[in-house]
């Protein structure tokens, strides 16, 4: 807002006097708050700081001890500077007392060797200051325009960050309290460079005010939080002391991020939309980028010198679908993940997707990973015992580009356990055996292909009769064969259940007997539930 000294001495009305600079050159970047003309020696008390003192010299005395207190006193009021013209009273050069006291306080004085109107000076100054300062507040009402209109519509976190980064040209970043990046908008930098070994370098820059400047890091931080609770703080990173009106800019926009919070009445969005985004990418990276690690770095979660699991988390099935797969639940399950992977003491990145949580787990090389997963699967069940789910896992890998297929894997196997029946604490790949396998496949059109080839006939003969043939088959092959306990699992007497196995055969024109037509059939059974899954749990196919 403020001119400097330098910039003062460098305006036409100041550059037509010569202006010569003779001590205290380091004081050149002061701020000049006014142009003050005075030409009394006992001037200090009158000032309030910032001011840029001019005088003929026609007042001030020859004693070289009155002068190093002069020169003292406007030092000890913070004066800007001090200009001496050398025309009335000293001609030639100013008393050598004078120009050491200014150089020993750092007081940059100023020589003019020519005749200067100082009313010209301050009108050229002080309008200048005048000028600055309206347009300041010109730009503060900006901003508060902006960041109102934002907060009205409900602004998303990264729309506010960008507009932080446009109006302030700076990097800008929002964390919580525990120094996890939550969104971040780089301005043109480089996103590895602004986030690496981020919540080591958060956890040194402790400020003692809401919103403060800390020299050291370059960073402007002002804390994020609404109604007595905090939660984050945004940080607008610039190597320079900030503008006022940057300060304004943070604050506005910390307002407009704490109320969109509340609005939200989801404690954990912004930490899940995080991790969400390291996941999304991680699942469709094959090679991640240094930015990529960064972030996941930023969020507390290091992926390098990892070992690396993938969870998948599924409310239990009724029928084909999710039982109780609304947002609620699922915002509960990853909760409850969360929760767990602190108690193990384990980085996580946690998210929700459209059919439960996704998760990678980051353990150290010496860790059990085996014994970790347990206790966590153990505790996210505890929790949720209520709407018990699936816990599924890839396979551990070490490398960050191995990251998505462990990803992958365990959704793969979450989806294939929940058909299964099978209670375990824990699902991997080995456990789900072929259902796992059909799973792997079930994109594949020929599998689909395959499913309705077996079972075509049967369906057509169901929907036009209402028979229920396809769950006899059902029964005869979850049995392996076994009749008498087929029938009984269907609730029909046997004889009832040896004709409609008779007709079975007859409609499909195989013999069950034979163990490869029951092992045939048996998977075009798994195969049409995974087509059916995969339909109903598509987009747009929702509960109406």
């Amino acid at each position: 807002m403020y001119p400097t000294v330098a910039e003062v001495l460098a305006l036409p009305v100041l550059r037509q006097g010569r202006p010569h600079v003779v001590a205290g050159s380091a004081g050149l970047d002061a701020p000049v708050r006014w142009a003050h003309v005075a030409e009394v020696a006992d001037i200090a008390h009158l000032l309030r700081g910032g001011e840029l003192v001019l005088t003929t010299g026609v007042a001030l005395p020859d004693d070289g001890a009155a002068l190093a207190r002069y020169v003292a006193d406007l030092a000890g009021v913070g004066a800007a500077g001090l200009v001496i013209e050398l025309v009335r009273h000293w001609s030639d050069k100013l008393p050598a007392a004078l120009v050491e006291a200014a150089e020993a306080h750092g007081l940059p004085l100023v020589t003019l060797s020519r005749e200067t109107r100082y009313v010209s000076v301050t009108e050229a100054v002080n309008g200048q200051i005048v000028d600055a300062q309206v347009a300041e507040l010109r730009a503060a009402e900006r901003v508060h325009e902006t960041f109102t209109a934002l907060t009205v519509a409900g602004a998303e976190p990264g729309v506010v960050l960008g507009e932080v980064a446009r109006l302030t040209e700076q990097p800008v970043v929002l964390e919580t309290l525990s120094h996890e990046v939550l969104a971040y908008d780089a301005a043109g930098a480089d996103p590895g460079e602004l986030l690496t070994g981020w919540p080591a370098r958060s956890r040194v820059v402790q400020l003692g005010e809401r919103t403060g400047y800390h020299p050291g890091s370059g960073w402007l931080v002002t804390v994020v939080g609404a109604r007595g609770h905090d939660w984050g703080r945004l940080v607008v990173v610039c190597a320079d002391p900030p503008p006022h009106r940057h300060r304004v800019v943070a604050e506005r926009a910390a307002s407009a991020l704490a109320v969109h919070r509340l609005v939200a009445k989801d404690s954990d969005g912004l930490e899940r939309q995080a991790h969400r985004a390291v996941l999304t990418e991680l699942l469709a990276s094959p090679a991640p980028s240094a930015e990529l690690l960064a972030r996941a770095s930023a969020l507390a979660v290091p992926l390098t010198g990892r070992q690396l699991v993938g969870l998948a988390v599924r409310p239990k099935l009724i029928g084909h679908r999710p039982a109780l797969s609304t947002p609620p639940v699922v915002r509960e399950l990853a909760e409850a993940t969360v929760l767990a992977a602190r108690r193990a003491k384990v980085a996580a990145l946690v998210a929700t997707d459209e059919l439960g949580v996704r998760a990678l787990i980051a353990l150290s090389p010496e860790a059990n990973a085996d014994t970790v997963l347990h206790r966590l699967a153990g505790d996210v069940r505890e929790a949720r015992g209520s709407a018990p789910g699936v816990l599924a896992v890839g396979t551990t890998v070490t490398s960050p580009a191995e990251a998505g297929r462990t990803l992958h894997e365990a959704g793969q196997v979450a989806a294939a356990a929940l058909g299964a029946g099978v209670e375990r604490v824990l699902h991997r790949l080995s456990d789900v055996r072929l259902r796992g396998l059909l799973h792997l496949l079930s994109g594949d059109e020929r599998v689909t292909a395959f499913a309705q080839r077996e079972l075509g006939p049967l369906l057509q003969r169901d929907a036009a009769a209402g028979s229920r043939l396809l769950q006899a088959l059902r029964h005869y092959c979850e049995h392996g064969g076994n009749k008498s306990a087929a029938a009984a699992a269907a609730h029909t007497s046997r004889t009832a259940y040896y004709q409609q196995l008779a007709r079975i055969e007859q409609v499909l024109g195989v013999r069950l007997e034979d163990p490869e037509s029951m092992l045939s059939l048996y998977v075009a059974l798994l195969a049409l539930d995974l087509t059916r899954t995969s339909e109903e749990d598509s987009p747009g196919r929702g509960t109406q």
